[in-house]
């Protein structure tokens, strides 16, 4: 009998998780608040409220497990789902942590996971206080809904504090800004049964807070193994099912955890051709009890970011072992409209066709 994934949220990432079920012969049916989304393209789905309780629980009972494709659904929807026995996964204990920079920071501290020194902020007198502790340079964040760099302030020095146009109506995280060699993230995928599978350690890079591109892997056996370990407890501690997202700054060779997403992952997109099973496939396969999938890398990858406008898709499948993902989303300054990943299955050394990619795709912004 064919079994359904019910996906809170209808973006890009649920596109993908339905494209890969579909190929398993299971199906998907997405509940988004967006009229417009990207995952309607190739699965079904219902435009409704996350308030609206009766149409999130008419949809909910048409699945035999649902999962998110972002933290940031609101955590009421878990709730309402709970009065009918309905749960999550991964689990709401580990959405709600993650959901809020706090939270997820505080955890860490507990479980003796270095960050970067934190504190909470709900005014300006407190922001004041906490940079008598924390040294310029620091980075005012949103402790909720903040991505790709949206919501986030870096301060260099007092004056700064003036020109925020911010009116603290939400509370926010000032973190003391690190001195970094780099950055990088692991993906780990836990079955239901406690076996857990790690993705090789990504390297990424950012241009103005947003994801330009990932490289993978990032040969260090130290920081893997490093990584994997860190995996391995907030996996273990949470009981948890599903794929799980960690990123890391690199700072005097040790990792220092950046930010966590209980989720598929952007840096983790090139696993859809350069992993032996990627890690949508993987989440799926978690979920529903499947037997996890080998998360070998089959060739050195790149993947690149498509932000404000698609590159020719003519040009870019003119490169041997390079592959389009077109979201099928409105163009906008800002947008992930799409994403390239290039396989180096010849070990050509991959830096010169990198390059040449890069210029490809960023020439269109």
């Amino acid at each position: 009998m064919t079994q359904t994934v019910g996906i809170l949220g209808a973006g890009q990432l649920a596109r993908m998780l339905a494209l890969a079920g579909h190929e398993m012969g299971i199906r998907t049916l997405c509940y988004d608040a967006a009229d417009a989304s990207s995952a309607s393209f190739v699965t079904q789905t219902v435009h409704d409220s996350f308030e609206d309780e009766a149409a999130l629980l008419a949809w909910a009972t048409q699945c035999d497990v649902i999962t998110y494709e972002t933290e940031n659904i609101p955590l009421n929807v878990t709730d309402i789902l709970a009065t009918q026995g309905i749960e999550v996964v991964p689990s709401r204990r580990a959405l709600a942590m993650m959901q809020n920079r706090f939270l997820e920071k505080t955890f860490c501290q507990q479980l003796g996971i270095q960050t970067a020194p934190f504190a909470l902020i709900h005014n300006e007198m407190e922001l004041h206080e906490a940079l008598k502790a924390l040294p310029y340079p620091c980075v005012l964040k949103t402790a909720t809904q903040g991505y790709d760099g949206k919501g986030q302030y870096k301060l260099n020095e007092e004056k700064a504090i003036s020109t925020l146009k911010i009116s603290y109506d939400v509370p926010y995280v000032l973190e003391q800004w690190l001195e970094h060699q780099g950055e990088c993230s692991l993906l780990s995928v836990r079955a239901q049964d406690g076996e857990i599978r790690y993705y090789p350690l990504t390297y990424n890079e950012h241009q103005h807070g947003m994801l330009a591109f990932s490289k993978a892997p990032y040969h260090d056996p130290k920081l893997q193994q490093e990584a994997n370990h860190i995996a391995e407890r907030i996996l273990t501690h949470f009981d948890y099912v599903g794929v799980l997202a960690i990123e890391f700054f690199i700072v005097d060779g040790k990792l220092v955890v950046n930010e966590m997403a209980p989720r598929v992952h952007n840096s983790f997109h090139w696993t859809i051709e350069g992993a032996r099973t990627s890690q949508f496939a993987n989440h799926l396969r978690a979920l529903l009890g499947l037997s996890l999938g080998d998360t070998d890398i089959v060739a050195p990858s790149y993947l690149y970011n498509c932000i404000g406008q698609m590159p020719s898709c003519e040009r870019i499948l003119s490169y041997a072992n390079a592959y389009y993902h077109d979201y099928g989303k409105t163009p906008r300054p800002g947008r992930k409209l799409g994403h390239v990943t290039w396989c180096d299955f010849e070990n050509q050394g991959g830096e010169d066709i990198h390059t040449s990619l890069f210029v490809e795709i960023n020439n269109v912004y």
